[in-house]
């Protein structure tokens, strides 16, 4: 008989669709979620966590890159709850403010640097400036974080975000952003272009030198921010041609989208990427398990649940769960998550009572 997968080994097989032992089970657990659980929970880090579920972990590795300016700076200072990125160039300063939610240990944009056609111009000087270089020290650290994880998990990196959708998360904002491009698209589109040749430059490097199976593109696409025609006309071809540099490097492209996709899905399914992550089902996504197959014959899909279901019983979540896969022509390519990050409300017994379940069945 063959002896069971390791979690590595079964998180590379379900990406690329291969067979599997059973179906792989990863509760995306963040660092805040251990302190709000009673004990002994709370004294425990998200690996001992992962360990006492018998989860298949997943973790990002160390970056091996770095960025090189000659005539602007970027520069992050944090006080008080308070984020404050200052970029500086020729033509002045632009300034991004971001509040500390501890609840979730997470930065979340208060004031975007963006807010006026002017700025655009100045924005895309920090961008043409940007020079992305491979980081002998960060590799040796990217190369040891693999090592030591060895089989116990997955173990990966990413490029950061595409154009249009940092431009609307980060740059000038959902709103703005969107009346911007319409009103000054050529100005917003050299932009686009110069943030496209850096993360060019990431893909090309990573896939070159990087010590990493597995590359991000940290997408969050849905299309309660942008419109299918958008992704068509911006997302999708930057897209590809990531996809193409990693696929054609022999890694495997990993797409983060954790909105509503099912609009997008035959879109999505002409990139060379080998899955969808935080795969998000009905009411915070809109796309099934069932879905997604239908439309990515050929794509894994991380993910299958969402928050919500989460917070219902056990026995509630595993009916669930058994009903989306039951009406699966198969079941390779399936990475059973919670979708988003795990809510806190549910308890780690519960995950690991759904856990149990999910990793007894055959994939």
């Amino acid at each position: 008989m063959r002896a069971p997968m390791t979690p590595r080994e079964r998180w590379l097989a379900a990406i690329r669709c291969q067979p599997v032992d059973r179906l792989p089970f990863w509760p995306k657990l963040d660092q805040p979620y251990p302190l709000r659980q009673k004990e002994p929970f709370s004294r425990m880090s998200v690996s001992e966590l992962h360990a006492w579920i018998g989860s298949d972990p997943h973790v990002g590795a160390p970056w091996c890159l770095r960025s090189i300016r000659k005539t602007t700076s970027v520069e992050r200072t944090q006080k008080d709850g308070i984020a404050r990125t200052t970029y500086r160039t020729p033509r002045g300063e632009l300034v991004m403010v971001e509040r500390h939610d501890p609840l979730t240990n997470s930065w979340h944009p208060r004031e975007h640097p963006v807010k006026t056609a002017d700025d655009i111009e100045t924005m895309m000087l920090v961008y043409a400036d940007e020079q992305v270089e491979f980081d002998p020290d960060g590799y040796e650290k990217a190369a040891q974080f693999v090592r030591d994880t060895g089989e116990t998990a997955l173990a990966v990196s990413g490029i950061g975000i595409s154009p249009l959708m940092e431009w609307l998360q980060y740059v000038a904002g959902i709103e703005n952003g969107l009346l911007l491009l319409a009103d000054y698209p050529e100005r917003v589109e050299a932009l686009f272009a110069q943030a496209h040749r850096v993360m060019l430059r990431r893909a090309e490097l990573l896939v070159e030198k990087g010590p990493y199976e597995v590359i991000y593109s940290l997408e969050n696409t849905s299309t309660t921010i942008i419109s299918p025609d958008l992704f068509r006309r911006y997302s999708l071809p930057h897209l590809q041609e990531y996809s193409r540099i990693i696929a054609g490097g022999g890694k495997q492209h990993v797409l983060h989208m954790c909105g509503k996709l099912k609009a997008l899905l035959p879109d999505i399914d002409t990139l060379p990427a080998a899955a969808l992550e935080a795969f998000t089902s009905p009411p915070v996504g809109n796309t099934t398990l069932a879905d997604g197959r239908s439309a990515m014959p050929q794509k894994c899909f991380i993910g299958g649940t969402n928050a919500t279901l989460w917070l219902e019983p056990a026995n509630a979540i595993i009916r669930t769960i058994e009903r989306d896969l039951a009406a699966l022509p198969h079941r390779r390519g399936i990475v059973v998550t919670s979708g988003g990050v795990m809510p806190p409300a549910c308890a780690p017994e519960t995950i690991r009572r759904v856990g149990q379940w999910v990793m007894s069945q055959a994939a």
